[in-house]
């Protein structure tokens, strides 16, 4: 086979159809038709003449052969890309590029009015978007451009660039006259004393209830809801106890009490994710770097 016989565009499909592991998500990813992309499926596999993907459960899995291309093609996509890309260049007092951003509720609270200041000032035209994505999907997203960064305490973000932006603990907020706050404990003391609360817990944040399986608090669970921000009206009215970000908690205006027990694996970092195919590109190195002057410490 010679390089001539290769169209570029069926190393993005190969590309793709290795991250997703299936070709119909492939294909949406490339705005393809099904179809069109078995079609170019079929064609890459009579040029290189190995079959590269073999169906499996839901999905499809790589052969030898494609675990060996699937590097190098990847290494040689990005190379164009980010050399397109710096050929493009990137003013951002005139741009009206979107930008896609994978963030929670609670991190939209607490990054997001900031940035916007800062891009009225530097960047009026600009936009963005927040997009989240299902945790296992983080690589996936990146790597094929539907998101230009992941924000957050993110460790199963593998195989990507990014950069530490602050560290974080987690701590436990209630009421402000609520009645554990009368006894001062510390250490193991106050550990167990938790067993006296009970919780409202966030199952879009796992690292909370991982806390609370830990501790065997589980039983302690009386409420479950889907976002951080509805938790300060909630711990107000009641005696429930809520785990979350030490730098969430002390934003909460009066009326509230912080309580910092030694949980395990308490602290984290809060880091700014994007994809290595990426990392050149002008407004993607622009946005990045106000991030990061805006954010780390």
């Amino acid at each position: 086979m010679h390089i001539n016989d290769i169209d570029l565009n069926l190393l993005r499909l190969f590309d793709a159809v290795y991250s997703t592991r299936s070709v119909s998500r492939a294909a949406q990813l490339l705005g393809l038709t099904q179809p069109a992309a078995s079609q170019g499926l079929t064609r890459l596999r009579t040029l290189i003449h190995d079959p590269l993907f073999m169906r499996s459960g839901g999905g499809v899995q790589p052969t030898p052969k494609a675990q060996r291309l699937a590097d190098p093609v990847r290494l040689a996509l990005a190379t164009l890309e980010q050399a397109l890309g710096e050929t493009a260049g990137f003013d951002p007092a005139l741009s009206t590029r979107s930008f896609h951003i994978h963030m929670s509720d609670i991190g939209e609270s607490r990054f997001l009015p900031e940035l916007m200041v800062a891009l009225r000032e530097r960047a009026p035209g600009v936009r963005l978007e927040t997009r989240p994505v299902p945790r296992e999907q983080l690589n996936e997203a990146l790597d094929a451009g539907r998101i230009d960064f992941a924000f957050g305490f993110l460790p199963m973000v593998r195989d990507a660039e990014c950069v530490e932006l602050l560290h974080d603990r987690y701590v436990v907020l209630l009421r402000a006259d609520h009645p554990f706050t009368r006894q001062r404990r510390t250490g193991q003391a106050l550990l167990e004393g938790l067993r006296e609360l009970e919780f409202v817990g966030v199952r879009s944040h796992s690292d909370t209830l991982r806390i609370l399986q830990e501790l065997k608090l589980e039983s302690r669970l009386r409420l479950v809801t889907e976002h951080f921000l509805v938790l300060p009206a909630i711990v107000r009215a009641t005696d429930l106890a809520a785990v979350m970000p030490h730098n969430i908690a002390t934003g909460f205006e009066g009326g509230y009490a912080i309580v910092e027990p030694d949980f395990p694996q308490r602290d984290f970092a809060v880091a700014l994710h994007w994809s290595k195919r990426f990392e050149a590109d002008p407004g993607n190195r622009w946005l990045r770097d106000l991030i990061e002057k805006l954010f780390r410490t």
